[in-house]
């Protein structure tokens, strides 16, 4: 099935007509459009028209219209600019609980800088009651913001209402109309407001490229400074190319606005019919007449929105919640609407657009129809075999690898109240943070046994097993044991997967114990969700060869014998942003063994040793220098690093068990002014199999380095340990 793309409200493909308006703007029209000769003249040309057709569609006047390079910006034009411009009239400003983050973050930073906010409520439609904004009104209010059209649900303000209210008060109104222009009528004068945003790329125009009406009058501070472009407010050359494309779509949308209200009721009535006649159970969010003719917001009661749109092969839409291991991330316009969790948590926003047809609406419904009822299906599914070659693994979790464990801060909360065992032969418990617990059977010989288990972190099932076997045997190694045998943990989700997948996990796993000398001997299963894997592993230890992580010494050097980095990819991977030379690095790394850096450290003196897993290097060496009483040093630019890491979090490609690392050990790092948040996140990234991190003497490490070296295995002495102290991390570039 061709793909389908019922995602407009989070951004539209270009116009046909508008790339054509821009090409010469791309390829002959490049002059600056101050510049006084005839190259500037033509671009300075092209850029006034495009302002007069952005005002024609909002129905003013060319010179109230500032360009920007889109929604957000202009939001904070106005927002911020309204503010600073009129603090010493007063610092209250009046806004919805369902704005967009671009309204939101402002008004959450205007509130850190000596401002009030107010946020009125919505009714179970996600309508804003005008009376409850003149009852916000103080004295001191300068402005009201208040969006034209939600986002997620469609639902539009009562704008003309309440800019009415605010001009009988003296009051500026902004309105944020980013989702409304193209879809329903948008003219500032029947609006009243003074001030309206507008994002191109919800236009069919490019990404990059926005607008402001700013009513003739209205005085804003700029927060921007450079010379006076844009009426002096929004300084910067301006974005020729883009603006161009902006202006045709704003002509675009208002010479076709009436047929393609039209076109999107249709698609749009024709989908929720569709799927309300097969599921009555259904409900449909947002107001049924007050609401933009594109978007359908519905929840399916008992299923995750994650869930389901992991499942959708062919159809592009967007979740009105995320669930996690620890946590449940429900859209805060659903909650402001007062819609019961577990409703909420089954929501997904589809948005149509004026390329969409019938058939893709159909398409549409007959992919939605048959994969909620196969998660509501009790039954399991069968596929083909050549489909098990497509599947992707990590499509069907919510989290990614040992990303997805509880954060370590609740982890502890619930540990805190444990009891902890009081027996001789307990010589490893959870009084530590160790990676396995260790059992004496005799004077010479003890048990040592460990568990891990996890959501897929590649695609392949067969590459998922073999990586969920070495991050268990890791544990295993870490404490410098043998291991013996292991039993499988498997949850399976039978209903949205074919037993295949699960056979060759079991195949990968099997393969890789095998050349560990592991023994698996059976396990247990439950139907889950989403798919997961893991190891309860058993082995062998001498009890007076132990390796803890509570003995790392002063003067100690920290040494590790992996790159970091797999949670970044890991996320890269499920977003399809990883090629596939790094995916067979990230998997041939994962996959890789701890057992031979094991064997070399028994043969030399080490004193604290742990592997770098869920928790990130970071979390691991902190479990190390708090169980030891002491303080360490990290050299950040000696930790190896996988390559395109730093480039996929500067990206913003970051895992969420990463951002939960780094505020869990944010209390006990004390990074130099030269360490910068983006590599303070690499450290802290969540890792699967990742590598031994261990502290060795100073009179043991060049021999213990030589024999890694001889022997080809990666050996990175990252840092050192330090005086006895609180368990602090100290973060530096390099070694002094």
């Amino acid at each position: 099935m061709k793909p389908i793309y019922l995602d407009y409200n989070a951004t539209t493909p270009i116009d046909p007509e508008v790339i054509t308006t821009m090409e010469p703007y791309l390829r002959s029209h490049f002059g600056n459009p101050s510049s006084s000769h005839s190259f500037g003249a033509a671009t300075r040309t092209a850029v006034e028209k495009a302002r007069k057709q952005v005002a024609d569609l909002l129905g003013t006047h060319s010179y109230e219209i500032i360009f920007t390079s889109g929604g957000t910006e202009s939001n904070n034009i106005a927002v911020q600019g309204i503010a600073f411009s009129k603090q010493d009239e007063g610092r209250h400003i009046i806004t919805s609980a369902i704005e967009h983050p671009a309204i939101m973050e402002v008004c959450q930073y205007l509130e850190e800088n000596g401002f009030r906010i107010s946020k009125v409520p919505v009714d179970a439609y996600g309508m804003v009651d005008p009376e409850d904004v003149r009852r916000a009104i103080m004295p001191d209010t300068i402005l009201i913001t208040i969006m034209h059209s939600n986002n997620e649900v469609g639902t539009i303000q009562p704008i003309r209402e309440i800019a009415g209210i605010a001009r009988a008060n003296n009051i500026l109104m902004h309105t944020d109309a980013a989702q409304s222009l193209g879809k329903t009528k948008v003219k500032v004068e029947d609006l009243g407001v003074d001030l309206l945003s507008v994002a191109g790329h919800k236009l069919y125009a490019p990404k990059g490229v926005g607008a402001l009406f700013v009513r003739e009058g209205v005085e804003l501070k700029k927060f921007i400074h450079g010379a006076d472009h844009e009426q002096n407010m929004r300084p910067g050359t301006e974005n020729v190319l883009e603006i161009v494309g902006l202006g045709k779509a704003c002509e675009v949308a208002g010479r076709d606005l009436e047929r393609n209200m039209i076109h999107l009721k249709s698609t749009k009535d024709r989908l929720q019919k569709g799927l309300s006649n097969n599921f009555p159970e259904m409900k449909v969010n947002g107001h049924p007449e007050l609401c933009l003719l594109n978007t359908l917001s519905v929840s399916f009661p008992g299923l995750e929105a994650n869930t389901i749109l992991g499942s959708l092969e062919n159809l592009a839409a967007s979740a009105g919640a995320a669930c996690h291991v620890d946590q449940i991330d429900l859209s805060p316009v659903l909650v402001a609407m007062g819609i019961p969790v577990e409703t909420a948590m089954g929501t997904i926003r589809l948005s149509t657009g004026k390329q969409t047809t019938n058939e893709e609406i159909d398409d549409a419904i007959e992919e939605l129809t048959s994969t909620i009822r196969s998660l509501k299906s009790s039954e399991n599914l069968n596929f083909p075999s050549t489909a098990i070659k497509e599947i992707k693994l990590t499509h069907f979790t919510h989290g990614l690898g040992c990303a997805c464990k509880l954060r370590p801060q609740d982890l502890e909360k619930v540990l805190k109240g444990m009891p902890v065992p009081d027996h001789p032969d307990v010589l490893v418990g959870q009084e530590t943070s160790d990676d396995a617990a260790i059992f004496r059977i005799s004077s010479d010989l003890a048990i040592v046994q460990t568990v891990d288990f996890f959501t897929p972190i590649v695609d392949d099932p067969y590459q998922f097993g073999a990586i969920t076997v070495a991050n268990a045997l890791s544990d295993i190694y870490a404490m410098g044991g043998d291991p013996l045998f292991a039993l499988n943990i498997v949850a399976f989700p039978s209903k949205r997967l074919p037993l295949e997948v699960l056979s060759q996990i079991l195949k990968g796993a099997e393969s890789k114990a095998a050349e560990a000398g592991l023994l698996i001997l059976g396990g247990h299963t439950i139907e889950d969700n989403e798919p997961k894997y893991g190891m309860a592993v058993t082995g062998k230890i001498d009890p007076d060869k132990i390796w803890k992580n509570s003995t790392a010494k002063q003067g100690d050097y920290l040494v590790l014998t992996k790159p970091i980095g797999t949670g970044v990819l890991s996320t890269a991977l499920k977003r399809g942003l990883l090629s596939s030379d790094r995916m067979l690095e990230m998997f041939e790394l994962m996959s890789r063994l701890n057992r031979k850096s094991a064997d070399i450290m028994k043969k030399f003196k080490v004193n604290a040793v742990t592997d770098v897993t869920g928790f990130g290097l970071l979390g691991h060496l902190h479990e190390i220098t708090k169980a030891s009483g002491v303080d360490a040093e990290i050299w950040v630019n000696s930790v190896p690093v996988l390559e395109g890491v730093k480039e996929m979090l500067a990206s913003n490609v970051i895992p969420g068990g990463t951002v939960n690392n780094l505020d869990f050990v944010s209390d006990f790092i004390r990074p130099g002014h030269e360490v910068s948040q983006l590599e303070q996140l690499m450290l802290a990234d969540a890792q699967t199999s990742g590598g031994l991190l261990f502290t060795v003497p100073p009179g043991e490490i060049e021999m213990l380095q030589q024999k890694f070296n001889e022997d080809g295995e990666p050996f990175f002495i990252i840092g050192k340990i330090q005086e006895k102290g609180d368990g602090l991390i100290y973060l530096s570039k390099n070694k002094e």
